[in-house]
Order: structure tokens, then C-alpha cells, then sequence
């Protein structure tokens, strides 16, 4: 599995790998990593996630977890790439980019995520949740996601 996010990379992970593990996309990019890949190779998207139906939790969430990655060209130049514009790169995110790669809410809400990058073409979307703060594993988020989860079967 190679990480990939823009086309050279995932031509790489086609002809040379077992396939392609994209971080921080859209279904939108999924589908297109998947026209890139064919049908052979896998394709195991991440999807970040903040179970919480308080907009301003999700906002702070993914506000940190975004923070490193606004910073980074690879993340940039794949996020204008995915129709993301520049004012959408400022540190953190703006909402419209952060609304675009973690989803924020129910259970459902990441079940209805999670099945976009499946029906876009994944074949594994790695749930990344994202608790109170970077250091501590939010366990009661996955205890609470994980019975939802296994409905995706």
C-alpha cells in the first residue's frame, strides 16, 4: 500500500502496490483514486470523524486536527485539487474544508460518510475519531460508533 493523494502517486500504487491508502480526502477524490486505480488494487480512504452534534465541537476538533496539515504543500495542492480555493487553506481550515474531510454528528451521519467513500469506490474507510483533545483515545466515541459500524457489513 503506498499513501497517495494526487495522480502520479496513485498511478504508482496501480502499477507498483497492492494498492492506495489516501488521507484526508473527499468521496469526491475517492472516486477519481478510484477511476486512477481500476478495479484490482485497494483502495482504503481515512475518514476523520468527531462524534458530536455540537457544531462548535466538530469546529474545534477538526480546527486542531487540520492545523499541521494546512501548513503542508501535499495536503494543499490535493485539497485545490479536490475544488478546495485558497481562503479554504488558512490554518486549521475554513469551515467548508473542514465540513469536507471530518464529518461531524451522529452515528449516522458517519455511517452516511463512510458509505459515500464505499459507493465512490473504497473498499476500507479507516475511521479516524477525533476525542476532546490529540493526546487521549476517545473510547467512549468508538464504544459508541462501533455497534453502528458493524452494520456496514
Amino acid at each position: 500500500m503506498l499513501a497517495a493523494l494526487g495522480p502520479r502517486m496513485l498511478e504508482l500504487a496501480r502499477d507498483r502496490a497492492q494498492g492506495a491508502h489516501p488521507y484526508l480526502v473527499t468521496p469526491e477524490h475517492t472516486a477519481g483514486a478510484r477511476e486512477v486505480l481500476g478495479d484490482g488494487p485497494l483502495l482504503a480512504v481515512e475518514q476523520a470523524v468527531v462524534l458530536s452534534d455540537d457544531p462548535e465541537v466538530v469546529r474545534r476538533r477538526a480546527h486542531w486536527h487540520l492545523g499541521i496539515y494546512t501548513g503542508l504543500r501535499n495536503y494543499r495542492n490535493s485539497w485545490l485539487r479536490q475544488g478546495f480555493a485558497e481562503e479554504d487553506l488558512v490554518r486549521g481550515g475554513s469551515d467548508r474544508l473542514k465540513a469536507g474531510l471530518v464529518v461531524g454528528g451522529d452515528e449516522q451521519a458517519v455511517l452516511d460518510r463512510v458509505r459515500a467513500h464505499l459507493d465512490a469506490g473504497a473498499d476500507h474507510v479507516c475511521l479516524q475519531l477525533l476525542g476532546d483533545d490529540p493526546f487521549s483515545v476517545p473510547a467512549a466515541d468508538w464504544a459508541r460508533l462501533a455497534p453502528a459500524a458493524g452494520e456496514l457489513r
